[in-house]
């Protein structure tokens, strides 16, 4: 891992190495398609929305799809959102509009699961379970959606229903999103169980034995803490930023060095958040690096949360070389950022699932 001023140093130098090797602007595609890439989060044409008041049109989902392919994604968790139906954008963030009756929950889950499925048998993507699957989607240059779940409100504080997701091809579950559910605290919400659940230790040690990976993107520091001691398995936080002012939109959802490096310490890896919460492109190259910096870069990836994303700065595919460009220019190896970019998000799914 290296300190900030080791990356200045080394920035002219590697531009100059850059420029050798054939990786500058006159060969910009060589940045991204020697090697898998990977998005830890993303809801292409906000496809959960599809049926209800919001939807974008299937003219984005179609765009972004294509975008995928086009900017040599690999693979990617295409997020259902548990909490849909009970929560709306505000004036000052997501407002809780009401709660699942017994029962509604899998109801809507069972609804957004018909539009994946939907989603890969009429577009250019591959359905995916493992790291197989993104391999062969690399090689293919077609994207790979992985199934994942944002919030584990569908559940309803039963780890058995986990299995029937399992079944159906679900390979990740972040465990809170913005309503409050019975599995831990989350970031945005006064805490109601100093951590994880009872039923979120459940839900950690079956999605162990089933081998999911576990995303504690949106939880407390004590909430992560406890799924990180709990978990055999590397752990993910899908898509934040490190806390850097505390006025600053969307300051709740931002972590602290130590939130970071709990995550990193099971091998796991923190997606790199292109929101509103940088100011600029080049704003996100920094947070990128001022994040390897803190954890190293065996532990970065990106999370876009594409197509649900907040002000977002990288709001196109087609923009990934741009953001390895940058960050090789800034310092980066060829190595880290192939790691960045999808080697991490490759080893820890080779790790988990199964």
């Amino acid at each position: 891992m290296q300190s900030r001023r080791a990356f200045l140093k080394k920035s002219a130098a590697a531009s100059c190495g850059m420029a050798l090797l054939g990786f500058g602007a006159a060969n910009a595609e060589s940045h991204v398609i020697d090697y898998p890439t990977f998005d830890f989060h993303c809801h292409p044409g906000l496809f959960p929305t599809r049926g209800v008041p919001g939807f974008a049109g299937e003219a984005m989902l179609q765009k972004t799809v294509k975008e995928m392919n086009e900017g040599k994604l690999s693979g990617a968790f295409f997020s259902l959102v548990a909490d849909l139906p009970n929560i709306r954008p505000g004036a000052t963030g997501i407002q809780i509009t009401g709660s699942y009756k017994p029962g509604d929950g899998w109801k809507e889950y069972k609804r957004q699961l018909a539009i994946y499925k939907d989603i890969l048998a009429a577009l250019p993507v591959r359905g995916a379970v493992n790291a197989a699957d993104l391999d062969n989607s690399f090689k293919e240059h077609r994207v790979a959606a992985f199934l994942s779940c944002e919030g584990g409100d569908f559940i309803e504080g039963s780890s058995d229903r986990i299995d029937e997701m399992y079944a159906d091809g679900v390979r990740s579950i972040q465990l809170v999103h913005y309503h409050p559910n019975e599995l831990g605290d989350l970031q945005t919400e006064a805490p109601a169980y100093n951590g994880l659940s009872s039923a979120g230790k459940d839900a950690v040690r079956k999605m162990n034995k089933l081998g999911m990976v576990i995303d504690v993107a949106h939880a407390t520091y004590e909430t992560t803490k406890t799924v990180c001691e709990l978990s055999t398995k590397p752990v993910i936080l899908s898509h934040s930023i490190l806390k850097l002012d505390d006025s600053r939109p969307l300051a709740k959802r931002a972590i602290t060095k130590e939130h970071a490096k709990v995550v990193a310490e099971t091998g796991g890896v923190i997606g790199a958040w292109p929101s509103g919460f940088n100011t600029s492109f080049d704003d996100f190259v920094e947070n990128t690096l001022k994040l390897i910096e803190v954890v190293g870069a065996d532990h970065v990836g990106l999370g876009t949360d594409m197509d649900g994303n907040f002000k977002p700065v990288l709001n196109s595919y087609l923009q990934l070389d741009s953001w390895a460009a940058a960050l090789q220019a800034k310092g980066l190896s060829r190595e880290e950022t192939a790691k960045v970019l999808g080697g991490n998000a490759r080893r820890v799914l080779l790790q988990v699932l199964r």
